[in-house]
């Protein structure tokens, strides 16, 4: 394979499809915000909310990006992003942010959701890496005690889901109506972890680094199951296991985020075992969640496949299976990274509009979902493309 036209498939991904679509189609400059909702079609909703997961990933894409292409387009869409949560999504009372507002900064949620608390890190860190913008650290740093002080649990260990706008205990701790009401998740954990791993580049202390080191040990001894190789997803606080669900983009994706949070700490022993575990995980993606045309379905509870082929696994599987050849040099992993990337262009990136559908059915037809919303952001699939023009570059 020419790495070098691969490179140059994933800089044409980002640049021409991807941001331009959400600089060009998302970004409302009359309202100066961003439309929440999008259908496949292109019918925009200005009334839709704006989620804080939705603005937090695009600042973070956007902030990323600008470290590629230093272009005026890429930190407008950060700065506005930005602007936007800290005016309207921040808690000016109690501090952190809120799920979820109206384009005209009306609060819709104010929950204190831990997974977006942590995206807001993520982006921040990001925010600070590409401008050097010393609010941005700041926050990233009152953030990151916000959450040690009302997510960090000091009985059992590891980061509960959720509490209400002045902390307080809430009964719902779900990310979604999907989810089940548990005292812990996999899938935040995730995002805090790739969060404290962003932080700790730009702020090393005694305290990032011991809880950076806590989440490693989490995924390594609680979260991955060490009969099967998939991640638990759900738990009470003590860590019983409560779901039986394979969810295979999070495993792939957490397989090379494990990887990346070890590395920046720069323990190689610590790196070694989480590497061990890495490809134990790429290869039971390949071999229970890996389609023939190479499409990765996107999960499986008991004996029942969701046989959908959402658009963020695609982007996972390529980066995943990318760092396990990276590990390797295994050329069948390399080829199931080229097979996912190969199944997206075909299948999952919109030609006609724009952007990448929702996903595809078992037949292969995109499925009806947004476009764009609160969960559909150019995250997971701008992040794999500048994953993939790094890492191809360093080689």
């Amino acid at each position: 394979m020419d790495l070098k036209r691969l490179k140059k498939q994933f800089e044409n991904e980002l640049t021409d499809n991807i941001l331009n679509y959400w600089a060009k189609e998302v970004y409302d400059p009359k309202r100066r915000t961003f439309f929440g909702r999008i259908t496949n079609d292109g019918k925009k909703f200005p009334d839709a909310p704006l989620s804080a997961v939705f603005v937090t990933r695009i600042m973070w894409t956007f902030s990323a990006a600008y470290r590629f292409y230093p272009t005026a387009v890429y930190k407008k869409m950060a700065d506005e992003a930005f602007r936007i949560l800290q005016i309207s999504f921040w808690d000016h009372e109690n501090g952190g942010i809120y799920w979820s507002i109206m384009p005209n900064g009306r609060p819709v949620d104010t929950k204190k959701q831990f997974y977006a608390e942590a995206f807001f890190i993520y982006a921040l860190a990001e925010y600070y890496i590409a401008f050097r913008d010393e609010r941005a650290k700041q926050l990233a740093e009152s953030m990151f005690m916000l959450m040690e002080k009302y997510a960090f649990d000091p009985e059992f260990g590891g980061y509960i889901e959720a509490k209400t706008a002045d902390w307080q205990d809430t009964d719902d701790q779900r990310l979604s109506p999907k989810e089940l009401n548990v005292k812990k998740s996999m899938n935040t954990h995730l995002h805090i972890l790739e969060a404290y791993t962003n932080l700790y580049r730009i702020w090393k202390t005694e305290e990032t680094e011991k809880q950076l080191r806590h989440l490693i040990r989490l995924f390594l001894d609680k979260i991955t199951s060490h009969e099967t190789f998939h991640f638990h997803l759900f738990f009470d606080a003590d860590w019983t296991v409560r779901s039986e669900i394979d969810s295979y983009g999070h495993d792939i994706e957490g397989s090379w985020l494990l990887c990346e949070a070890a590395e920046v700490l720069g323990d190689k022993e610590l790196l070694e075992e989480v590497e061990h575990v890495a490809l134990k995980m790429a290869d039971v993606t390949r071999d229970e969640g890996f389609a023939g045309h190479g499409g990765l379905y996107y999960e499986k509870e008991g004996d029942h496949l969701m046989e959908q082929f959402d658009w963020w696994p695609q982007a996972e599987a390529v980066v995943g299976f990318f760092n396990a050849w990276q590990l390797t040099e295994k050329e069948e992993y390399l080829n199931l990274a080229l097979r996912s990337w190969d199944f997206t262009q075909k299948y999952i990136i919109d030609k006609k509009n724009g952007e990448w559908f929702w996903g595809v059915t078992n037949e292969l037809k995109p499925v009806s979902n947004d476009k764009v919303n609160g969960w559909k952001a150019p995250y997971h699939n701008g992040r794999m493309c500048m994953e993939l023009m790094r890492r191809i570059e360093q080689i």
